[in-house]
C-alpha cells in the first residue's frame, strides 16, 4: 500500500532534517520527503503533534529461540519491537543450542522473514558452543547471513583467544561484540559492590570486573585491529579506556542500554530480582559517566540487552535469580524521558544513538528516511505522558523494573517495509 504522512515533526540525523513535513510511502520505501505532499495514498496518517523517524534499529536483543521459548520467542520478541518502534533487531547467540553453525543462523533469520514483524538479524558465537576453547567457522556464519559474532552471556575468557577472534573476523568484516567481563572477579557476586550491596547483605561485583575485562579487549582491538564492539558498558572506567582508545584512533564502537542511565543500584532495594542484570545496576557516579559518554560520542548506540525470564526464574532469592529485564517496548520512552527532555541530548542526537548509528556499526543500509531507502519508520508522542504497566507488553514475559513509571515518547505507529506492523489504540 502507499501511505501518505502528513505533519509530523520528521527527525533524520544521517539527512540532517528536524522540521514539520510529510513522508510519502509506496512500493515499501520511501517516495518522498517533503511539506505539504499532494498526492493520493492508500492510507494517510495524520501525524500532527508527533515525531517521525527512522525505524529503531536495537543492537542487542535476545529472543531465546532455539531452545528457551517459554522465555521468549521469535514471533513475541517481534512482537514487542514493533510495539516498541524497533524494526530491526540484532539476536544474540546464547541460545540452546547455540548460533554457532550456518544452519541456526538461517534458522533464525528464517523465522524472523516468517513472523514479518521487525527486520530480525543475529550475530553467531565467537568460540564453539560458546565455551571459549575453540574459535567458531566465522565464514561460514558471515556467508549464512551472521552480522557480527559475540559469546555474549559469556565472556570470551582466554585473551589469546580473543586476539586470534579479532584477527579471524577482520578477515570477513565482521565486528566482535564482546561481553566483557572478568569472572574471577565476578566471584559469586550478585549485584553492584557498594552501599546497597552491603546494605542489604549481598555478595557484589566490583566494577573492575567490567572495566578491566573492557581495557584488556580494547588494547588487544587495538594492537591486532578487527572491528570491537563493546556490549552493554555500565561503568565510568570502561567509557574512559574505550574514550582514550578512540582518540588514538581504534576501531571501537560500543553501547549502553537503558537502564544504565535510567536507574542506579537503588532499584535493588527490597531484593527486586527485575532490577537485577549483568553487567548490574551500577551507582549514580556511573549513571553520570554514562550520559558523559553518550553527550560526547564516546557511546556510539543505545540497545536494550532485552532479555526476558520466567516469572519462576525471578521470583525466588535474589543471589539465585536470573539476570536481565524485558526492554523492548520501553528504550525510546526511556530514552526522550531521561536524555532529551532533561536536555542532555536533543531529539536528533537521540535517534542518531537508536538508530542512525546502529546501522553504520553493522553496515546496513538502514536508520534513514532518505528517498529510496526502505520505508521502516516509527511515529512517537512525546506530549501525553504515560505510565508503564508491563503486565500490558506484548513479550512473553514481565520482568521490568519500570512498572508505574510515568514516560513519554510512546509509540502510536511502527511501519516496516511500508507495512503497518503496529498501531497503538486509543
Amino acid at each position: 500500500m502507499s501511505i501518505l504522512i502528513k505533519g509530523g515533526r520528521v527527525v533524520d540525523p544521517k539527512n540532517n532534517i528536524d522540521k514539520i513535513l510529510d513522508v510519502l510511502v509506496k512500493d515499501g520505501r520511501i517516495a518522498k520527503v517533503a511539506a505539504d505532499i499532494d498526492e493520493k495514498a492508500d492510507r494517510v496518517i495524520d501525524a500532527g503533534g508527533k515525531v517521525v523517524a527512522p525505524g529503531l534499529i536495537d543492537l542487542h536483543v535476545h529472543f531465546r529461540e532455539p531452545g528457551y521459548e517459554y522465555k521468549e520467542d521469535i514471533e513475541t520478541g517481534s512482537r514487542a519491537a514493533a510495539r516498541g518502534g524497533v524494526t530491526t533487531v540484532v539476536c544474540m547467540p546464547n541460545t540452546d543450542p547455540p548460533i554457532d553453525n550456518p544452519a541456526l543462523v538461517k534458522y533464525v533469520l528464517d523465522r524472523g522473514r516468517e513472523v514479518g514483524l521487525t527486520n530480525v538479524l543475529t550475530v553467531g558465537c565467537v568460540t564453539k558452543g560458546q565455551q571459549s576453547k575453540e574459535l567458531s567457522e566465522m565464514g561460514e556464519l558471515k556467508n549464512a547471513g551472521a552480522i557480527g559474532v559475540s559469546d555474549d552471556g559469556r565472556p570470551v575468557i582466554n585473551p589469546s583467544l580473543m586476539r586470534r577472534a579479532l584477527e579471524y573476523a577482520s578477515m570477513f568484516d565482521l565486528p566482535v561484540m564482546s561481553h566483557s567481563e572478568d569472572l574471577d572477579l565476578v566471584d559469586g557476586g550478585s549485584m553492584n559492590e557498594g552501599y546497597m550491596s552491603t546494605y542489604l547483605g549481598l555478595r557484589g561485583i566490583p566494577k573492575c570486573a567490567e572495566s578491566v575485562a573492557v581495557t584488556r579487549d580494547v588494547l588487544i582491538a587495538e594492537e591486532v585491529g578487527g572491528r570491537l564492539h563493546v556490549c552493554h558498558v555500565s561503568t565510568r572506567n570502561s567509557i574512559d579506556a574505550i574514550r582514550r582508545a578512540k582518540k588514538r584512533g581504534a576501531n571501537i564502537t560500543c553501547e549502553t542500554a537503558p537502564h544504565y542511565f535510567s536507574l542506579t543500584d537503588k532499584a535493588v532495594d527490597g531484593f527486586n530480582t527485575n532490577a537485577k542484570m549483568n553487567p548490574p545496576l551500577r551507582d549514580e557516579d556511573d549513571v553520570n559517566a554514562v550520559i558523559e559518554g553518550l553527550i560526547d560520542g564516546t557511546i556510539d548506540a543505545i540497545a536494550t540487552d532485552h532479555a526476558p525470564h520466567d516469572k519462576d526464574e525471578k521470583d525466588i532469592e535474589f543471589e539465585y535469580a536470573l539476570n536481565g529485564i524485558v526492554g523492548l517496548e520501553t528504550s525510546l520512552a526511556l530514552g526522550y524521558t531521561n536524555l532529551v527532555m532533561s536536555g542532555k541530548l536533543t531529539l536528533s542526537q537521540l535517534i542518531e544513538k537508536m538508530s542512525a548509528n546502529p546501522a553504520d556499526i553493522i553496515k546496513i543500509d538502514k536508520g534513514t528516511l532518505g528517498e529510496g531507502k526502505a520505508a521502516d519508520i516509527v511515529i512517537f508522542d512525546t506530549e501525553h505522558e504515560y505510565e508503564v504497566d508491563p503486565e500490558k507488553f506484548a513479550s512473553k514475559n514481565h520482568n521490568c523494573p519500570y512498572g508505574g513509571m510515568k514516560l513519554r515518547g510512546r509509540v502510536d505507529t511502527t511501519i516496516l517495509g511500508g507495512n503497518i506492523v503496529y498501531e497503538r489504540e486509543a
